[in-house]
């Protein structure tokens, strides 16, 4: 299970880095355009909980491909693993970013965008509109796509609202960590929250047959 865990990331590294070479322009774009941090927070709400929806969709998808009639346990499965894992993944793990770079004003403390308590009339009814969609259709190449784009987006703009724009504010090791911490918020929980979390509950698995992590 771990070797086809690590084969999954491996696959999906080339993908996260091409959302993180685009991560990467867009910060350029932002610092010396001058974007103000009122546009990434305003991006952030939008790319978060549509996130959170692809991620549902995903989830869902994986677990009912090889669990098709346990349904409490699929909305759960479905609930935490986009909700908690991409909570993860746009919102801690950029704080961590933010932290270590040192983005924050030293007067001030970074704050986690927590999306489903923020948010939490859209956050987790699209979360819900997810795993009802899976359900129906629980098909995962296209959403997860998605997901993976949209996670890079919402993890990009938790950080650049701590970045105070203009040249003069971003450092060259700043402009070269906030891609690095990018990759990682989203290759590991997008490959955990789409693969592995629900693949962790496969009846197959737990048989000692083997079990496809591969999505449909």
């Amino acid at each position: 299970m771990l070797k086809r865990i690590l084969r999954q990331l491996k696959e999906h590294a080339p993908f996260t880095l091409l959302g993180t070479v685009v991560g990467a322009v867009v910060t350029v774009m932002f610092v010396y355009g001058g974007i103000s941090r009122e546009i990434s927070e305003k991006l952030f709400q939008a790319a978060h909980p549509a996130h959170v929806l692809f991620s549902a969709i995903v989830t869902t998808a994986m677990f009912k491909l090889h669990h098709p009639r346990r349904i409490l346990a699929l909305v759960v499965i479905g609930y935490v693993g986009s909700v908690g894992i991409g909570t993860l993944s746009d919102s801690l793990m950029p704080l961590l970013g933010e932290t270590i770079i040192g983005l924050h004003d030293p007067h001030m403390h970074g704050e986690a965008h927590i999306g489903f308590i923020e948010m939490w009339w859209l956050v987790n009814p699209l979360a819900l509109l997810g795993i009802a969609i899976a359900w129906f259709r629980p098909k995962t190449h296209l959403p997860h796509v998605g997901h993976v784009l949209l996670s890079t987006g919402a993890s990009l703009f938790h950080m650049l609202m701590a970045l105070e724009t203009g040249h003069e504010h971003a450092s060259v090791w700043t402009m070269v960590l906030i891609p690095v911490f990018l990759f990682f918020a989203v290759w590991v929980p997008c490959c955990t929250s789409d693969i592995v979390f629900p693949l962790l509950f496969c009846p197959d698995r737990r048989d000692g047959k083997p079990c496809s992590l591969h999505a449909h």
